[in-house]
């Protein structure tokens, strides 16, 4: 009998501190700004970053086995143009030492852009822009 007196109590005072808006702690509007409050880190995990430079899935896949077949190490052939297909076509544009960095960059699509000239016959301006004319090289040249 004595619990069952204690529940009620306590649903009781519950209640009436819910109502008072004051119940175990502070409300939102009478709540104390935590000292030097300063907002979450933001991470992000690199690997997971990739630029496919507007090939799909299929056409990417292509492009890493291109530069697997000549030599080079695009990482796991997955349609994701991430760092290690970059480097690797860094390397096959003849980039070496701190230029192999992975970023698609204007000395990146300088690259590109020399490398379609040479391959695909494209007679881009090698501007290091990906314009236009770029992407639909680019594209056309990863239908294989």
């Amino acid at each position: 009998m004595r619990s069952i007196v204690t529940r009620a109590l306590v649903s009781a005072t519950a209640v009436v501190g819910l109502a008072a808006g004051g119940l175990a702690g502070a409300s939102t509007s009478s709540a104390a700004p935590a000292p030097d409050a300063r907002p979450a880190a933001v991470t992000q995990d690199v690997s997971a970053q990739y630029d496919n430079l507007g090939l799909n899935t299929q056409r990417a896949k292509n492009w890493q086995n291109w530069l697997k077949d000549r030599g080079q190490n695009p990482g796991t052939v997955d349609g994701k143009l991430g760092t290690a297909s970059w480097k690797a076509a860094q390397r096959e544009f003849g980039f070496t030492g701190k230029d192999v960095d992975g970023i698609v960059g204007p000395k990146t699509i300088k690259g590109l852009q020399k490398h379609l000239n040479y391959w695909a016959d494209a007679e881009l301006a090698v501007d290091g822009e990906f314009g236009p004319a770029t992407k639909k090289a680019f594209w056309d040249f990863n239908v294989f």
